[in-house]
Protein backbone atom coordinates (compact mmCIF):
# COMPACT_ATOMS: atom_id res chain seq x y z
CA UNK A 1 0.00 0.00 0.00
CA UNK A 2 1.14 3.48 -0.92
CA UNK A 3 2.42 5.95 1.80
CA UNK A 4 -0.10 8.92 3.33
CA UNK A 5 2.69 11.59 2.04
CA UNK A 6 2.62 10.07 -1.22
CA UNK A 7 -1.30 10.88 -1.16
CA UNK A 8 -0.82 14.23 0.17
CA UNK A 9 1.10 15.11 -2.78
CA UNK A 10 -1.58 13.31 -5.42
CA UNK A 11 -4.64 15.16 -3.53
CA UNK A 12 -2.25 18.62 -3.32
CA UNK A 13 -3.14 19.34 0.29
CA UNK A 14 -0.27 18.77 3.31
CA UNK A 15 -2.58 17.49 6.61
CA UNK A 16 -1.90 19.08 9.83
CA UNK A 17 -3.19 16.08 10.89
CA UNK A 18 -2.67 12.87 8.86
CA UNK A 19 -4.44 10.48 11.14
CA UNK A 20 -7.87 12.58 9.36
CA UNK A 21 -6.19 11.34 6.17
CA UNK A 22 -5.39 7.62 7.68
CA UNK A 23 -9.33 7.47 8.81
CA UNK A 24 -10.61 8.23 5.50
CA UNK A 25 -8.68 5.46 3.95
CA UNK A 26 -9.77 2.65 6.62
CA UNK A 27 -12.46 0.09 5.70
CA UNK A 28 -14.98 -1.50 8.58
CA UNK A 29 -13.16 -4.68 7.51
CA UNK A 30 -9.93 -3.63 8.09
CA UNK A 31 -10.76 -3.24 11.50
CA UNK A 32 -12.44 -6.33 12.34
CA UNK A 33 -9.07 -8.11 11.34
CA UNK A 34 -7.37 -5.75 13.19
CA UNK A 35 -8.64 -4.36 16.03
CA UNK A 36 -5.76 -2.93 17.72
CA UNK A 37 -5.40 -1.06 14.77
CA UNK A 38 -5.33 3.25 16.10
CA UNK A 39 -7.93 4.37 13.93
CA UNK A 40 -11.83 4.31 13.69
CA UNK A 41 -13.46 3.46 9.92
CA UNK A 42 -14.11 5.79 7.46
CA UNK A 43 -18.15 5.77 7.66
CA UNK A 44 -18.49 9.07 10.16
CA UNK A 45 -16.40 10.72 7.76
CA UNK A 46 -18.07 9.27 4.74
CA UNK A 47 -21.14 11.20 6.45
CA UNK A 48 -19.92 14.59 6.66
CA UNK A 49 -18.01 14.66 3.46
CA UNK A 50 -21.82 13.54 1.69
CA UNK A 51 -23.15 16.53 2.92
CA UNK A 52 -20.39 18.88 2.07
CA UNK A 53 -20.53 17.46 -1.51
CA UNK A 54 -24.53 18.27 -1.65
CA UNK A 55 -23.45 21.65 0.11
CA UNK A 56 -20.74 22.48 -2.40
CA UNK A 57 -22.12 21.29 -5.75
CA UNK A 58 -25.59 23.12 -4.63
CA UNK A 59 -23.74 26.52 -4.46
CA UNK A 60 -21.65 25.69 -7.20
CA UNK A 61 -24.61 25.00 -9.71
CA UNK A 62 -26.52 27.60 -8.23
CA UNK A 63 -24.12 30.55 -8.96
CA UNK A 64 -23.24 29.26 -12.06
CA UNK A 65 -26.65 28.11 -13.89
CA UNK A 66 -28.73 31.31 -12.50
CA UNK A 67 -31.33 30.72 -15.30
CA UNK A 68 -31.72 26.64 -14.42
CA UNK A 69 -35.08 25.45 -12.75
CA UNK A 70 -34.92 23.95 -9.80
CA UNK A 71 -36.20 20.16 -11.21
CA UNK A 72 -32.95 20.62 -13.69
CA UNK A 73 -30.40 21.98 -10.52
CA UNK A 74 -31.72 18.73 -8.67
CA UNK A 75 -31.34 16.12 -11.72
CA UNK A 76 -27.19 17.60 -12.20
CA UNK A 77 -26.28 17.50 -8.82
CA UNK A 78 -27.70 14.25 -8.57
CA UNK A 79 -25.65 12.71 -11.39
CA UNK A 80 -22.57 14.78 -9.68
CA UNK A 81 -22.42 13.23 -6.44
CA UNK A 82 -23.77 9.69 -7.48
CA UNK A 83 -21.33 6.75 -6.66
CA UNK A 84 -20.37 6.20 -10.32
CA UNK A 85 -19.13 9.23 -10.70
CA UNK A 86 -17.22 9.74 -7.35
CA UNK A 87 -16.53 6.15 -8.01
CA UNK A 88 -14.14 7.99 -11.19
CA UNK A 89 -13.05 10.51 -9.07
CA UNK A 90 -11.66 8.27 -6.57
CA UNK A 91 -9.78 6.31 -9.28
CA UNK A 92 -8.65 9.60 -10.83
CA UNK A 93 -6.84 10.15 -8.19
CA UNK A 94 -5.94 6.32 -7.67
CA UNK A 95 -7.46 6.49 -4.16
CA UNK A 96 -7.82 2.42 -4.17
CA UNK A 97 -4.22 1.84 -3.75
CA UNK A 98 -4.15 3.50 -0.35
CA UNK A 99 -7.28 1.72 1.38
CA UNK A 100 -6.69 -0.14 4.26
CA UNK A 101 -9.16 -3.57 3.67
CA UNK A 102 -9.41 -6.50 5.57
CA UNK A 103 -8.21 -9.62 3.36
CA UNK A 104 -11.75 -10.89 2.03
CA UNK A 105 -12.11 -7.45 0.63
CA UNK A 106 -9.12 -6.86 -0.62
CA UNK A 107 -8.97 -10.73 -2.23
CA UNK A 108 -12.83 -10.03 -3.94
CA UNK A 109 -11.70 -6.64 -5.74
CA UNK A 110 -12.26 -4.58 -2.46
CA UNK A 111 -9.79 -1.99 -4.23
CA UNK A 112 -12.01 -1.32 -7.53
CA UNK A 113 -15.26 -1.38 -5.92
CA UNK A 114 -17.30 1.26 -6.95
CA UNK A 115 -18.79 1.70 -3.77
CA UNK A 116 -15.73 1.30 -1.60
CA UNK A 117 -14.20 4.04 -4.16
CA UNK A 118 -17.25 6.32 -3.50
CA UNK A 119 -17.42 6.01 0.12
CA UNK A 120 -13.68 7.35 0.76
CA UNK A 121 -14.21 9.74 -1.85
CA UNK A 122 -16.19 11.36 0.70
CA UNK A 123 -14.69 10.62 3.68
CA UNK A 124 -11.46 12.00 2.01
CA UNK A 125 -14.19 15.34 1.47
CA UNK A 126 -14.71 14.89 5.23
CA UNK A 127 -11.12 14.76 6.46
CA UNK A 128 -10.27 18.03 4.14
CA UNK A 129 -12.51 19.71 5.99
CA UNK A 130 -11.77 19.17 9.51
CA UNK A 131 -8.22 19.51 8.61
CA UNK A 132 -8.25 22.77 6.80
CA UNK A 133 -11.58 24.18 6.97
CA UNK A 134 -14.35 24.29 4.32
CA UNK A 135 -11.89 26.70 1.43
CA UNK A 136 -9.56 23.98 0.95
CA UNK A 137 -12.27 21.38 0.60
CA UNK A 138 -14.03 23.09 -1.44
CA UNK A 139 -11.45 23.69 -3.81
CA UNK A 140 -10.88 19.91 -3.65
CA UNK A 141 -14.14 19.15 -4.56
CA UNK A 142 -15.16 21.97 -7.64
CA UNK A 143 -11.40 20.44 -8.49
CA UNK A 144 -13.77 17.42 -10.04
CA UNK A 145 -17.08 19.37 -10.40
CA UNK A 146 -16.60 21.92 -12.30
CA UNK A 147 -15.40 19.82 -15.53
CA UNK A 148 -17.52 16.95 -14.87
CA UNK A 149 -20.69 19.47 -14.91
CA UNK A 150 -19.49 21.00 -18.01
CA UNK A 151 -19.79 17.55 -19.27
CA UNK A 152 -23.22 16.56 -18.46
CA UNK A 153 -24.28 19.81 -19.71
CA UNK A 154 -22.19 19.54 -23.38
CA UNK A 155 -23.58 16.02 -23.81
CA UNK A 156 -27.45 16.60 -23.46
CA UNK A 157 -27.36 13.99 -20.64
CA UNK A 158 -29.31 16.42 -17.93
CA UNK A 159 -32.54 13.92 -18.34
CA UNK A 160 -34.57 13.69 -14.94
CA UNK A 161 -36.95 10.78 -16.30
CA UNK A 162 -38.68 10.52 -12.98
CA UNK A 163 -39.75 14.16 -13.12
CA UNK A 164 -40.56 14.40 -16.85
CA UNK A 165 -42.83 11.05 -16.48
CA UNK A 166 -44.65 12.66 -13.18
CA UNK A 167 -44.95 15.49 -15.13
CA UNK A 168 -46.72 13.55 -17.78
CA UNK A 169 -48.77 11.21 -15.44
CA UNK A 170 -50.20 14.49 -13.89
CA UNK A 171 -51.22 15.89 -16.91
CA UNK A 172 -52.89 12.75 -18.91
CA UNK A 173 -53.98 11.09 -15.64
CA UNK A 174 -53.89 13.54 -12.82
CA UNK A 175 -52.18 10.94 -11.05
CA UNK A 176 -48.77 10.30 -9.03
CA UNK A 177 -46.46 7.10 -10.50
CA UNK A 178 -46.21 4.94 -7.82
CA UNK A 179 -42.53 2.59 -7.92
CA UNK A 180 -42.13 -0.21 -6.43
CA UNK A 181 -39.09 -2.81 -5.97
CA UNK A 182 -39.76 -6.09 -7.15
CA UNK A 183 -36.92 -7.98 -7.00
CA UNK A 184 -32.78 -7.67 -5.39
CA UNK A 185 -30.26 -9.88 -6.26
CA UNK A 186 -26.95 -10.34 -6.12
CA UNK A 187 -23.89 -9.81 -2.95
CA UNK A 188 -24.45 -6.97 -0.82
CA UNK A 189 -21.85 -4.96 -3.27
CA UNK A 190 -23.20 -6.03 -6.43
CA UNK A 191 -26.87 -5.82 -6.10
CA UNK A 192 -29.02 -5.18 -9.25
CA UNK A 193 -32.42 -3.70 -8.31
CA UNK A 194 -35.36 -4.81 -10.69
CA UNK A 195 -38.27 -1.69 -9.57
CA UNK A 196 -42.05 -1.19 -11.56
CA UNK A 197 -43.98 2.17 -12.17
CA UNK A 198 -47.04 1.95 -12.31
CA UNK A 199 -50.49 4.30 -12.38
CA UNK A 200 -53.56 3.40 -10.81
CA UNK A 201 -51.99 -0.37 -10.13
CA UNK A 202 -51.54 0.01 -14.04
CA UNK A 203 -47.83 -1.13 -15.03
CA UNK A 204 -46.37 1.23 -16.98
CA UNK A 205 -42.39 0.63 -17.26
CA UNK A 206 -40.11 -1.69 -15.70
CA UNK A 207 -36.52 -1.17 -15.15
CA UNK A 208 -33.14 -2.20 -13.28
CA UNK A 209 -30.29 -1.21 -11.81
CA UNK A 210 -26.94 -1.43 -9.71
CA UNK A 211 -29.36 1.36 -7.34
CA UNK A 212 -33.35 1.51 -6.76
CA UNK A 213 -32.62 4.79 -7.68
CA UNK A 214 -30.92 3.68 -11.51
CA UNK A 215 -33.51 1.62 -11.54
CA UNK A 216 -36.17 3.80 -11.04
CA UNK A 217 -34.97 6.06 -13.42
CA UNK A 218 -35.19 3.30 -16.25
CA UNK A 219 -38.35 2.39 -15.08
CA UNK A 220 -39.71 5.86 -16.05
CA UNK A 221 -37.88 6.23 -19.03
CA UNK A 222 -39.30 2.92 -20.51
CA UNK A 223 -42.93 4.39 -19.57
CA UNK A 224 -41.94 7.53 -21.61
CA UNK A 225 -41.28 5.83 -24.42
CA UNK A 226 -44.74 3.57 -24.03
CA UNK A 227 -46.71 6.80 -23.53
CA UNK A 228 -44.88 7.73 -26.95
CA UNK A 229 -45.40 5.15 -28.97
CA UNK A 230 -49.46 4.69 -28.21
CA UNK A 231 -49.34 7.94 -29.38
Amino acid sequence: MSTLTELQEVIGFPFDDDSLLREALVHRSYLNENPSFPSADNQRLEFLGDALLDFVAGDYLYRRYPKMREGELTSLRAGLVKEETLARFAQALGLGRYLYLGRGEEESGGRERPSLLADAFEALVGALYLDGGLKPAESFILRFLEPETEQIVAQGELRDYKSLFQEEAQRRFQSTPLYRTIDERGPDHNKVFTVEVLIEEKLCGRGEGTTKQAAEQEAARQALEKIASDD
